[in-house]
């Protein structure tokens, strides 16, 4: 009679557990948990380089998410990170907040019509020509001579560049995502005459709020795993405090090694999608 009395209690005790982590995370704690690491080791890469996604959607994925669910679960997290990383540079005089309002505003804006559109636009598309747009992202910035923190002549008025690419590149990480931050560096290098160091930090502030842009239409399809996405985000702006700390302290000799491994890595993953 005492063994069966200690069985119910331990199977009672068992489905209140379950019950409780139901109730406030969508999966079990074991694996919110490992999700939370991922999220920790995403903040960190994408406060230097971009690519967190590259991290967050597929551990997703393997824990039972949907595509939409991970899309969307991952622009709440991927939000905590980038907005975290972006005050962090701020504080350290790497870019103005202030005087991003404009290309945030644009980016907030097009990155929400992005989200509208992914319905409509054949992402199978993208995933072939991404890998190619993204391996040649990486070659200039593995090859290209003289790339520091210096900045260089502009060969774009920031008003032209705000009111062409940044709304393209923001639509793009509506829609698709991948590789959004090595585009945003690339533009910001190449036509904005930016150092690596004020384009990382500037890429963090528009990544943000086509990030919060995004988030607001997915938010309203009903996929985003609120509480272990606040749980991620957390650990995500852990991550991008001591990404963006050591960016500071190293400068272009950590940033351009790893932005060109982050963008070969996404081409790869990328590629392996269509191929697999």
């Amino acid at each position: 009679m005492a063994v069966r009395s200690v069985g119910a209690f331990v199977r009672a005790r068992i489905r209140c557990r379950t019950v409780f982590e139901l109730a406030v995370f969508e999966l079990a704690v074991e694996m919110v948990a490992l999700l939370v690491l991922a999220a920790f080791v995403a903040g960190f890469v994408d406060a230097i380089a971009g690519g967190g996604g590259l991290i967050g959607i597929p551990v997703l994925l393997l824990a039972g998410a949907s595509p939409l669910q991970a899309l969307a679960t991952n622009k709440l997290q991927g939000s905590f990170g980038s907005g975290a990383a972006a005050l962090i540079y701020a504080r350290a005089g790497q870019v103005r907040i202030g005087r991003q309002r404009r290309p945030a505003a644009l980016a907030l804006v097009f990155g929400a019509m992005g989200a509208v559109a992914a319905r409509l636009v054949p992402v199978e598309a993208l995933r072939i020509a991404m890998p190619v747009a993204l391996i040649a992202v990486a070659g200039f910035f593995a090859l290209k001579p003289g790339l520091g923190d210096r900045q260089s002549i502009p060969r774009m008025r920031p008003p032209v560049f705000e009111a062409t690419l940044v709304p393209l590149i923001a639509f793009y990480d509506g829609i698709f995502g991948p590789g959004t931050g090595s585009f945003l560096m690339l533009a910001l290098v190449m036509l904005a005459g930016q150092g690596l160091l004020q384009a990382t930090a500037q890429t963090k502030v528009l990544n943000f709020a086509s990030n919060l842009g995004a988030l607001a239409v997915l938010a309203m399809s009903g996929q985003v795993w609120w509480a272990t996405g606040i749980a991620m985000g957390l650990a995500q702006m852990a991550g991008a405090w001591f990404g963006a700390r050591m960016a500071l302290r190293k400068g272009a000799r950590l940033i351009k090694p790893l932005i060109v491994s982050m963008s070969c890595a996404m081409a790869l993953r990328l590629l392996w999608q269509v191929w697999a």
